[in-house]
This record gives structure tokens, C-alpha cells and sequence, in this order.
């Protein structure tokens, strides 16, 4: 699919991975990228650069996905749409009702609005937690949807609903299932993920790191920049549905991530553990321990370059 001359709505465009995406479009020949969001979660600190490219907007009149009118509006003359909008994991914990108006209800807007300004494609942003558990390692997108939580089910009704929006209207959709992302500018906060910023702020304040349980809970990492390619690259391709993991298929465990931190930050602090806290986001690894250590762990160069160069920014 050629993106020369299109025009391109990136929604939940000043947050982590949509900054990220806007960037990458910049590299394109594209008329026009304009950014919709209501900057609860994004930046204008992750956008800033970006916006010294005149093609570069943010949308004037507001960005939530809940406004119907105004993400009408903004859809209008849009060739492609990238959907980034969405309440997190623990968010979504706290606040089920408005998960499902934001993650459902807001991604029925952004289909509505999309047949109703004849979009030529969307790009959706789904996530890994709807597989819930691993039953199997590697997990692949035949895994069955194992999720338990308000996050994961309002991504798998996302999903669910882009499938009958192509079918009902024939708009062409591709959902990418994100696993454990990582870079500059994450949210400190973020479930798995955040342990990266946190690490690099303990070292930095000459604190050891403190982790949950044993350390041997094992993630997908991979870095933003990755992230945002796959999205260019499943908005060019071919495919008019499909849904694709996200990953580096390297499981690499906190420990591992943590004294690999600590090497490159050449430091003699030594990591802290801590027993698990009934309510933590994390515990559900624990189920995962046991297939995991089925698969050799390592971490790859990408990663380590990408981390090196996290320590020393």
C-alpha cells in the first residue's frame, strides 16, 4: 500500500508507542500526519520534535475517543488511521466502567467514524494480555484467549468488533498484539515494562533494585522503535485482516534483565527481592514459571544494544 501523498490520523499519538509511530510516518512521504489526543496519558514532551515538521498537527478541537462529533471530524478526508487510545492495564483494574467506554465503546466510535469517512485502512493496537496465562511457550496466535483481567477483555472485544466492521463493511484492519514494550519515554507506572525506568532511576539515586519474588518471572521485550515499524509495515501490507503478535520471541527473566542493567551501568549494587504482594499486577507470572523454564532464555544484541544505550541517555 503506498503512502505517498495520503493523509494519516494517528490516535493516541503523544503517548509512548504513538509518538513513536508519528515519528516513523514523518520518514514517509505522507501530505499530512495529524495527532488526536486527550493527553491523559500522552505528552506534548513526546511530540515536540515531531511537530517541527510542518506536515505535523495536533488535532485543534480535543481527542477523546468518547467524542463522537469531534473524532468524526477529525476523521474527515483521512486516508489511514492508526488506534493507540486506550485506559491501561491497572487502569482498567480501578476503573472498569470507564475502561469499557474508552476501550470498547471508544474503539466502536473509532470504527463508526472510519466506514463513515470511507478510511482506506486501520491499524489497531491490541495487546498480548489477551491470551492471558501462556499454556504454551512459545505463544504464538493460535493460543487460546486465556485472559482474566478488564484490560485484556476489553482488547479482545476490540479485536472481536474490528473483525465484524471488516466483515460488515469490508474496512480492512490489521491488530497488532504488543507484548512487553520498552524504550525512551515509557510510562514509569506501566505493568512489566515499567520495571526498566524504575531500575534506571534506582541505580541512578544509588539504590539496588528491588525486585518481586524470585526474579525468574520471564518477558517478551522489545523495543519501541521495533513497535512502530511493525505498525508502518501492517498498514503498507497487503493483508485486508489479520491480528499478529508483536515480539522478539526471546523470553528474557527480570533477573537477567536486572543484572544486565547493572553491568552496563557499571555498578557494584547487588539486586534486592521482595515476596510478592498479594495484589501485584505480576503475579500471575507465577503460573508461567514452569513452562517457561522449559525454553532457554537469552537475551539478544538488539536488546542489549537498546538497553546500553537506555543506560547511558
Amino acid at each position: 500500500m503506498d503512502l505517498k501523498g495520503s493523509k494519516v490520523l494517528v490516535i493516541g499519538g503523544s503517548g509512548f508507542i504513538g509518538s513513536a509511530i508519528v515519528r516513523r510516518l514523518i520518514a514517509e512521504d505522507v501530505k499530512e500526519i495529524i495527532i488526536y489526543d486527550n493527553f491523559v496519558r500522552g505528552k506534548y514532551e513526546n511530540i515536540n520534535d515531531c511537530l517541527t515538521d510542518s506536515r505535523v498537527r495536533v488535532y485543534e478541537f480535543g481527542g477523546d475517543i468518547r467524542d463522537i462529533d469531534i473524532l468524526d471530524d477529525a476523521m474527515k478526508g483521512v486516508d489511514y488511521v492508526f488506534h493507540l487510545a486506550a485506559m491501561w492495564l491497572l487502569h482498567c483494574k480501578d476503573y472498569p466502567r470507564t475502561a469499557f467506554e474508552v476501550n470498547i465503546a471508544g474503539t466502536f466510535n473509532v470504527l463508526e467514524a472510519c466506514v463513515r469517512n470511507k478510511v482506506k485502512k486501520l491499524v489497531y493496537s491490541s495487546s498480548a494480555s489477551v491470551y492471558g496465562d501462556a499454556l504454551e511457550v512459545p505463544m504464538t496466535e493460535n493460543h487460546p484467549f486465556n485472559n482474566k483481567n478488564f484490560y485484556g477483555a476489553t482488547k479482545i472485544a476490540g479485536e472481536a468488533m474490528c473483525t465484524a466492521y471488516n466483515d460488515r463493511y469490508g474496512l480492512p484492519v490489521v491488530g497488532l498484539r504488543y507484548m512487553n514494550v520498552y524504550g525512551p519515554g515509557q510510562d514509569q507506572h506501566a505493568a512489566y515494562t515499567g520495571v526498566i525506568p524504575i531500575m534506571l532511576n534506582k541505580i541512578d539515586m544509588n539504590e539496588s533494585p528491588l525486585i518481586n519474588g524470585d526474579g525468574t518471572q520471564a518477558y517478551d521485550f522489545i523495543y519501541v522503535d521495533d513497535v512502530a515499524d511493525c505498525n508502518i509495515s501492517a498498514l503498507k501490507s497487503a493483508m485486508n485482516l489479520g491480528f499478529y503478535n508483536v515480539g522478539t520471541g526471546v523470553q528474557t527473566t527480570i533477573k537477567e534483565l536486572c543484572d544486565l542493567i547493572l553491568k552496563l551501568k557499571g555498578t557494584d549494587l547487588k539486586v534486592r527481592f521482595k515476596p510478592y504482594d498479594a495484589d501485584d499486577a505480576r503475579q500471575f507470572v507465577k503460573n508461567r514459571i514452569a513452562a517457561l523454564k522449559r525454553r532457554k532464555r537469552k537475551s539478544t544484541l538488539n536488546m542489549v544494544f537498546h538497553w546500553k544505550k537506555a543506560c547511558l541517555n
